[in-house]
């Protein structure tokens, strides 16, 4: 048995995670006036970021058009038994949307399977790597996909922005609303909650802001897997995944990603972020 996974760019998958699993990314695109970009494909995230926050035109970001995944389904369904395309939440994209229409598109004969992860970054990207690791072991399409959807409800997303000016301006601000306007200095940070962007709460230093992260987390204890993110800061993010390791099985480790240039439009420079999975059998509290 044969399943390809599919995502999209949004899930800030690193290449060589993609790579090893056996997932193909369509990639969004982000515009900087008249140019435009694939992200993380024609424009790198360390150009972009330097064109965030050098340059005086901000980006904007769409989402991949039917025909783009029409393209990588008839590509893929050549040799497939079945395709489970798993995407950001549709409640914030229409790249979802393109994914179903392609469905009805692609010469691909096999089974396609669309999931709506509900969630950003990794806290699709975790969904993904449970999805990809099961087509790995032969599992079905109808297998994969259901492995998929039952991991929505395990995963999470939480951020820290230092500030949320690009998260408004990019329209992208959900129900976190109340954060603007009253901020000053204040860093904000949020998660992801049924496919929406929700207040978690707003810290005045960068070091209340990380242990409002890292606290978070472990609220979520026990955790099977576990990713840190950063949009400009490496060094502080492998610091916070040190610090996490202990909520990881015994063998196994947190790792560090990078928020791509599409969610970077709205992160912006200084953000920070885990997406983490928690076991199946765990309880998990919602909230920290």
């Amino acid at each position: 048995m044969v399943v390809k996974v599919v995502t999209d760019s949004t899930s800030d998958l690193p290449a060589d995670h993609a790579k090893s699993l056996d997932v193909t990314i369509v990639p969004l695109n982000v515009s900087f006036g008249t140019e435009t970009f694939k992200d993380n494909v024609t424009i790198t995230a360390d150009d972009f970021y330097q064109r965030l926050t050098e340059g005086t035109v901000l980006p904007t970001t769409s989402q991949p058009s039917p025909g783009d995944f029409v393209e990588v389904y008839d590509r893929l369904g050549e040799d497939a038994d079945g395709i489970v395309s798993i995407h950001l939440s549709s409640k914030e994209s229409g790249t979802h949307n393109s994914a179903v229409q392609a469905q009805g598109m692609t010469k691909a004969t096999c089974p396609i399977d669309v999931v709506d992860s509900e969630q950003f970054s990794m806290g699709l990207g975790m969904i993904v790597i449970k999805a990809a690791e099961a087509a790995a072991r032969g599992a079905s399409v109808e297998e994969v996909a259901a492995i998929a959807r039952n991991a929505i409800s395990l995963s999470q997303c939480v951020a820290s922005f230092d500030t949320l000016e690009y998260l408004e301006r990019g329209g992208r601000i959900g129900k976190a609303k109340a954060l603007v306007g009253s901020l000053l200095k204040l860093k904000p940070a949020i998660i992801i909650r049924d496919g929406q962007v929700h207040e978690l709460g707003k810290s005045r230093t960068l070091v209340k802001s990380i242990a409002q992260l890292k606290n978070t987390a472990r609220s979520f204890a026990p955790v099977e897997a576990l990713c840190v993110l950063y949009s400009t800061t490496p060094d502080v993010a492998a610091e916070i995944a040190a610090d996490l390791n202990d909520l990881l099985p015994e063998g196994t480790e947190p790792f560090v990603a990078r928020f791509g240039p599409v969610l970077g439009t709205y992160t912006g420079p200084g953000a920070l972020g885990i997406g983490l999975i928690r076991k199946e059998d765990a309880e998990g509290a919602a909230h920290a």
